[in-house]
């Protein structure tokens, strides 16, 4: 702890060196107005922008792709950091010209214009023969449809540092048994390692949203969980035991299209091999048992 700490408070003389301008600062010398429909809330806590780039951890040889770089504050502490390179995305128009103007000097960040669920991390991996960090503040629109865009990807990637709306965070980093624990739980921990790093107030962004915020990590496996006979088998299985979650997995899969076709004795007996209980609910399967049973019922 004594080195972290040591490093967070160089961290923070890095970023009194850098700007002169606090975020709300920077947000009126642009006069920029926030745009509703792209889900746009600013994180103005300089103490947390400075943990979510600390906990990126990023080294001199990394690839960045920071998800919505906004007015660049958290880029330009990354870009401090030594990172290889730093790619920018941002999809407002607006804040592309804001992110160029204040970020011209730094050799080591480029800005691109566009949106992320379409960008093509496998041409930067495959360029520079390295995985890349993502690190970003995801708008609560984008979550679910970004996270499945970063687990097709995740050959290319190495880790993410993400900001989302707490309630997907409780969900992506719970364990069986619990509220949250459903699809994205079992899918993202089948193929990454993640951690809840911090909960962030609403009183800490502006405009202020209704719900507070989380910053999760995650770290691609080099291998999945458990070794699936087919990721979209697995993948599909998970959804059909979570689609009613107080009926329990033999219902659940015994009407669900996936298994048309096949008996209930058929499922009893894959179950048993599985060493699951049919009266089970799916939440209270692990992820290696979704595995496990995934490839029985495939053979």
């Amino acid at each position: 702890m004594p080195c972290r700490a040591g490093r967070y408070r160089e961290s923070r003389m890095l970023i009194n060196k850098r700007s002169n301008m606090t975020p709300r600062e920077i947000l009126q010398h642009y006069a920029i107005k926030p745009r509703k429909k792209l889900g746009q809330s600013f994180l103005t806590d300089e103490d947390a922008i400075q943990k979510i780039a600390l906990t990126a951890d990023v080294q001199k040889d990394d690839i960045i792709v920071e998800i919505g770089s906004g007015i660049g504050v958290l880029t330009e502490y990354l870009a401090q950091n030594d990172a290889a390179q730093i790619i920018a995305v941002e999809l407002d128009d607006n804040l592309v010209n804001v992110l160029k103007d204040r970020l011209s000097s730094y050799q080591n960040i480029r800005v691109h214009h566009g949106n992320i669920l379409n960008y093509d991390f496998q041409s930067i991996a495959g360029a520079e023969h390295r995985k890349i960090k993502i690190v970003g503040n995801i708008p609560y629109n984008i979550s679910s449809p970004l996270l499945f865009h970063l687990l097709s990807c995740r050959n290319e990637i190495h880790s993410f540092v993400l900001m989302m709306q707490k309630e997907m965070i409780d969900r992506l980093a719970a364990s069986p048994g619990t509220k949250s624990y459903g699809v994205p739980s079992v899918i993202l921990q089948m193929f990454a390692t993640v951690e809840k790093i911090l909960t962030i107030p609403a009183s800490s962004f502006h405009p202020r949203p209704k719900v507070e915020s989380s910053v999760i990590k995650g770290i691609f496996r080099q291998q999945s969980l458990i070794r699936l006979t087919s990721e979209d088998f697995f993948t599909r299985l998970v959804r059909a035991s979570f689609a009613q979650r107080r009926k329990t997995l033999m219902n659940n899969l015994k009407h669900s299209k996936l298994m048309e076709g096949c008996s209930e004795n058929f499922l009893s007996e894959s179950l048993m091999l599985a060493g699951i209980e049919g009266q089970r609910r799916g939440e209270t399967l692990s992820v290696e048992e979704f595995g496990n049973l995934s490839n029985i019922l495939q053979r």
